[in-house]
């Protein structure tokens, strides 16, 4: 299709086909343009076609410097340009562009030797959201001792709004650890050990990234969806008989990753609350 409908296109038309001709769309009348190469608007619009995918670039290399580490500037640079002719930006905030990066290192040819890499790019994704995400103030301990014993199971729990969760076939912590520019323990990893279950959250000035346990992960898992307690229980211990229920509660609320709690129980009239904030 031509955008050009009319001699003198309307503005929108117009510049939708300057978007399309700056990631190389040779269906635009703006690419006509680059194939004469004796128009003067040709070189002023790969001028901005280079900007463009300079920066998009720079900005995908900042969210993922580790995944840059680990296959080079070079190659990272020829996966970016092929990502951003797929998945071009479609946010007016930056932050938002590189979302599908793990996705799609896990498809593109060049990368299908690196199994582990798109698991450290989804790692590398849940840090910066932690990182750009909202504040929300603590949980006060005490507000859960104003809660019936007999309501406890009915509780929903509201995590950090940074808080992610990461699982991998691959050791992709002690990855990312080695790459980080304080680090100064050993340089092997051995890539066989078998995989994490992470949690990523900025509850308070400094993103951390924290191991789980099996029944950790999926209390954790079963509450970021939504579960009451009584089933975020049942899911942790069908992963860990001897599951500290209590423990893992004083744990997550001391550090922030719940932040909030609704008691919800139809056989109680107005037990509906919101605490915790």
């Amino acid at each position: 299709m031509r955008y050009w409908s009319t001699p003198l296109p309307g503005l929108r038309e117009t510049q939708e086909a300057f978007a399309a001709a700056l990631l190389d769309d040779p269906d635009t009348a703006f690419s006509a343009l680059l194939a004469d190469g004796t128009h003067p608007g040709a070189a002023l619009l790969q001028v901005y076609r280079n900007n463009v995918s300079t920066s998009l670039s720079n900005a995908l290399q900042a969210v993922y410097p580790v995944v840059t580490q680990l296959v080079g500037t070079g190659f990272f640079a020829y996966a970016a340009d092929s990502y951003l002719r797929r998945y071009p930006s479609r946010s007016g905030n930056l932050h938002d562009f590189g979302r599908e990066f793990g996705e799609f290192l896990n498809t593109f040819p060049a990368a299908q030797e690196l199994a582990y890499l798109p698991q450290v790019a989804r790692l590398e994704w849940a840090w910066h959201c932690a990182f750009h995400g909202a504040d929300h103030a603590p949980l006060a301990p005490a507000a859960l001792g104003t809660v019936p014993a007999d309501l406890y199971g009915t509780l929903v729990f509201l995590l950090h709004p940074t808080a992610r969760l990461v699982t991998s076939d691959y050791p992709v912590l002690r990855l990312w650890q080695m790459h980080q520019a304080d680090y100064t323990g050993d340089q092997q990893v051995d890539l066989t050990v078998g995989g994490d279950r992470l949690l990523v959250a900025r509850p308070h000035t400094v993103v951390q990234i924290v191991p789980l346990g099996r029944g950790e992960y999926a209390l954790l898992q079963s509450l970021m969806r939504g579960a009451s307690l009584a089933e975020a229980c049942d899911a942790a211990l069908c992963q860990e008989a001897e599951f500290d229920l209590a423990g893992m509660l004083q744990k997550h609320v001391q550090h922030a990753t719940l932040v909030a709690f609704q008691i919800t129980d139809t056989g109680h009239p107005g037990t509906s609350q919101q605490a915790g904030r």
